[in-house]
């Protein structure tokens, strides 16, 4: 079955809009497992817009599912996962202009500097994942360089405008797939998930978990967030 990852970023962003202590991303991260997801999914940028070091270490104590926690491949940002010991670290690009993560991390590009921060962060028993765009060359890299998941990138499904573009990325989806599988690497995905075109991933039988988060904050200020995470998790089953 498809286990659910939520990002409870955009719960920060609220908070820091106004610079006050809530909604309290730590809250929503208890609300969200008590719902019946499987992880919790945070990005702590280097510009520290919505997640804040504080959460990351209260969230650590505190959940009782397990932290997924997005970065770029920095020294700051490996000290500090060196620090906090989540379950897993998935190492993201990171602009410091975008709105949200714009595309997949360039593996090929970074080979020699990433297998140097994997390894760290696999001494500690740090599983790592990195989030890719859903090309062959880029699986083969980061089995290459040591990391035990990759996170395919969904955004360019998500954002098809025709059923012919869709199924035209869907394809790319499942071919990175099977690439992935035959290196050996666990396979997540995320980006852009929502209620309408999630079903689709969720078949992927390879897929271990989806990380999903704008959507069902979205969904939960209307609805609330105990039922938002509850029909994410009936939409991928």
């Amino acid at each position: 079955m498809t286990r659910l990852g939520v990002n409870i970023d955009h719960v920060a962003t609220l908070r820091q809009v106004r610079g006050v202590k809530y909604p309290d991303p730590v809250t929503a991260a208890a609300l969200v497992e008590m719902a019946g997801a499987h992880g919790i999914v945070v990005h702590l940028r280097e510009d520290r817009r919505h997640i804040q070091d504080r959460d990351v270490n209260i969230l650590m104590e505190t959940i009782k599912t397990k932290l997924n926690l997005e970065m770029a491949a920095t020294p700051e940002m490996v000290k500090i996962a060196l620090n906090a010991k989540p379950q897993m670290v998935t190492f993201v690009p990171e602009k410091r202009r975008e709105l949200t993560t714009e595309g997949g991390l360039n593996v090929r590009a970074n080979k020699g500097a990433l297998a140097k921060t994997i390894a760290q962060l696999r001494d500690t028993k740090i599983a790592v994942s990195l989030f890719i765009d859903p090309d062959g060359q880029q699986i083969e890299a980061a089995r290459e360089v040591g990391a035990n998941f990759v996170e395919l990138h969904t955004g360019r499904y998500c954002d098809a405008t025709t059923k012919d573009e869709e199924d035209a990325e869907y394809k790319k989806l499942l071919d990175a797939v099977s690439v992935a599988t035959n290196q050996g690497l666990s396979i997540n995905a995320g980006h852009g998930l929502n209620y309408f075109n999630v079903r689709r991933i969720a078949e992927i039988e390879e897929i271990e978990e989806l990380s999903i988060g704008h959507s069902i904050v979205a969904r939960a200020v209307l609805v609330g967030l105990d039922r938002a995470v509850r029909d994410m998790i009936q939409l991928i089953r």
